[in-house]
């Protein structure tokens, strides 16, 4: 199923992008209530700024996320009473398949959270983002102060195609009353046999996992980039690692810790629908592999201290990165784009935005922002405060080159690292079919 949905948005973006009539009955009705919408914005824009205008706004996320957006687009409507913010929102699941069919009728929001890498690559090469620069270089989006390098990983094909909200970095967090019952101690400087010993003692200690079976996608690219590898070569034609030993070693790990007892299968992790419901959060796991933006979220779900520290590695310096948590984009189809930039300039802009939010989007990009917050964190803002402090300075930079289709591979990664956890394939077996099925996705 996840090969099919991923296989479909592939096929959805390379539409020619017109606004269509056909389709099911929900897709039809939604494109002429937008082709209607669409008719008036043209003369929306040309009317003054009493006149209203309405925008849609979508993201995925987390209903803690979900609850802080709708505060913070309810702010934004008090200070300018002619916006009129219509929000769309799921989980991270589905909402790439929605905006795939929604870019195939020429329908997709004005602002829309996006990723950096494979989704911000996919949709920059079919053309459906706008460019943010006019409204950078004119000041509507102010980022005055931002970091090159932040500014840059929005950018592709020379355009400005996303404003990130803030810089995040994986982290392993875990709890360290667990830890303490189990007699051992978590370091920044540990390796993967560390890791093993420390996941492998809990279990015997306390019964629990010793951490949730971690998800390839990023954990796979980050254990090549600590060996000094990348997941893709520079120009996106193949994979960026020739020796199948380093997939075959990464899935060997696990499934004998999963053999062991000491982490979950995926049987249990499908259970698994938000960050509330993960395994640390109910005492069921001490470790977890989590982005820092989502720390806060999962310490308030599991009512008790959790703690980040860096992913283990000989030379997790060098496979640690700082991310953009996620990017605001506005839709090349939109007609009010000029609204929208107003939109993303006050959330990049506003302290109270932050403050209703915290670190859920990032550590915020700009300097004032982040300084104007130092003053009153919360206990876990704080932590991911000073954890992306370390690893700006424990890090090396994140790597780019994701090809349109890297979707379509890590979906593929996805599955042969399920395959291969069921034992209906060999690790040697799961890392040649990987290079087969990556490579044949990669020279399409």
């Amino acid at each position: 199923m996840k090969k099919f949905w991923f296989s479909m948005l592939a096929l959805a973006l390379s539409i020619i992008l017109t606004a269509c009539s056909g389709g099911s009955q929900q897709g039809s009705a939604d494109n002429n209530n937008n082709a209607k919408a669409n008719d008036g914005n043209k003369s929306e824009e040309k009317s003054g700024k009493d006149e209203q205008v309405t925008l849609r706004m979508s993201w995925w996320g987390s209903q803690g996320r979900h609850d802080m957006t709708l505060k913070i687009i309810e702010l934004y409507e008090q200070q300018n009473p002619n916006v009129k913010i219509e929000p769309e929102f799921t989980g991270f699941d589905g909402y790439f398949e929605r905006m795939a069919a929604q870019a195939a009728g020429n329908n997709l929001p004005d602002i829309m959270q996006q990723n950096f890498g494979e989704y911000l690559n996919l949709y920059a090469e079919q053309g459906l983002l706008a460019d943010l620069k006019p409204f950078v270089e004119s000041g509507a989006i102010n980022v005055a102060g931002v970091s090159d390098t932040i500014m840059d990983s929005g950018v592709k094909g020379g355009k400005l195609l996303g404003i990130p909200t803030g810089t995040n970095a994986l982290t392993a967090l875990y709890d360290p009353a667990m830890m303490e019952e189990a007699g051992v101690e978590m370091k920044n400087d540990w390796t993967w046999e560390d890791f093993d010993n420390i996941v492998r003692t809990v279990k015997d200690k306390t019964g629990k996992f010793g951490a949730r079976l971690p998800e390839p996608k990023n954990i796979f690219e980050y254990y090549l980039r600590e060996q000094g590898f990348k997941l893709f070569n520079e120009d996106g034609t193949g994979l960026g690692y020739d020796d199948d030993k380093l997939l075959v070693d990464y899935f060997t790990r696990n499934l004998k810790l999963y053999e062991e007892g000491a982490m979950p299968g995926y049987d249990v992790i499908q259970q698994v629908q938000g960050p509330e419901d993960e395994l640390i959060v109910h005492g069921k796991a001490a470790i977890d592999w989590r982005w820092s933006n989502q720390v806060g979220v999962v310490t308030d779900a599991s009512g008790r201290e959790l703690n980040l520290n860096l992913l283990p590695g000989a030379n997790n310096a060098k496979g640690m990165y700082l991310k953009p948590a996620m990017f605001w984009s506005i839709a090349e189809n939109s007609k009010k784009k000029e609204e929208a930039a107003k939109f993303i300039d006050f959330f990049t802009n506003t302290i109270e935005v932050f403050n209703i939010g915290g670190t859920d989007r990032g550590i915020p990009i700009k300097e004032e922002i982040r300084n104007a917050m130092s003053a009153d964190l919360s206990d876990v803002d704080k932590k991911v405060f000073e954890y992306i402090e370390y690893v700006t300075d424990h890090s090396s930079p994140i790597d780019s080159n994701f090809p349109a289709t890297a979707s379509e591979v890590l979906n593929e990664l996805a599955n042969i690292d399920e395959m291969v956890m069921y034992k209906k394939l060999s690790p040697e077996e799961g890392a040649a079919e990987f290079r087969k099925e990556a490579e044949a996705i990669l020279k399409r």
